[in-house]
C-alpha cells in the first residue's frame, strides 16, 4: 500500500471512530478538601463530537448534574439557554480556576487546565469549592432504592 493509500484508509478509520457513539459514562464529583459533593450525575464528554457539543440545545441542569470535558481548557457559552458554573482542573483533579454564573455569550479559559467540569449556576458557591481544593472523580455506585431490591 503506497503512502497515499495509507494515508487514506488512516483518514476513514478516524472518521467513523468520530460517528461511533460514545459510551454513557456517569460519575461523581466530590470535593475531598470541603467534604462537599459537586455532582452525583456527572456526564464525560470526551470525543471531539461530544466536545464540541457539550451543553448546547439543553434547557437546563438539575441539581446534581454536570458535564466533564476531557480534555478542556477553554469553553464558551454561545447560544447557550441558561448560566453555567465552570470548574477547570489540573491532571490530578486540582481546583485550578472557578466561573460562577456564567452567563450566554461569554468566553472563559485556563491555560494551566486539563479539563473542566460545567455544573448548574449556584453549585460552586453552595459547595463553597475554590482555587487549590482537590477533587476525586468517580463511578456512581449502584444504590438500591429498598431493602427488598437489594436481595433481588
Amino acid at each position: 500500500m503506497n503512502p497515499l493509500e495509507q494515508f487514506a484508509a488512516r483518514l476513514k478509520d478516524l472518521l467513523a471512530l468520530e460517528r461511533a457513539p460514545e459510551p454513557e459514562v456517569r460519575l461523581k464529583v466530590v470535593n475531598l478538601t470541603r467534604g462537599t459533593a459537586l455532582a452525583t450525575n456527572l456526564e464525560v464528554a470526551g470525543s471531539g463530537k461530544r466536545r464540541r457539543k457539550g451543553l448546547l440545545g439543553r434547557d437546563g441542569l438539575a441539581p446534581g448534574e454536570g458535564l466533564w470535558i476531557v480534555p478542556c481548557e477553554s469553553v464558551h457559552t454561545f447560544f447557550m439557554r441558561f448560566p453555567i458554573d465552570l470548574v477547570y482542573l489540573d491532571n490530578e483533579h486540582r481546583v485550578r480556576k472557578v466561573r460562577n454564573a456564567v452567563g450566554a455569550w461569554r468566553l472563559s479559559a485556563c491555560l494551566f487546565a486539563h479539563s473542566v467540569i460545567e455544573l448548574s449556576a449556584g453549585t460552586v458557591r453552595e459547595t463553597e469549592t475554590k482555587r487549590g481544593d482537590q477533587l476525586e472523580i468517580g463511578p456512581v455506585e449502584f444504590e438500591p432504592a429498598s431493602r427488598e431490591d437489594a436481595r433481588r
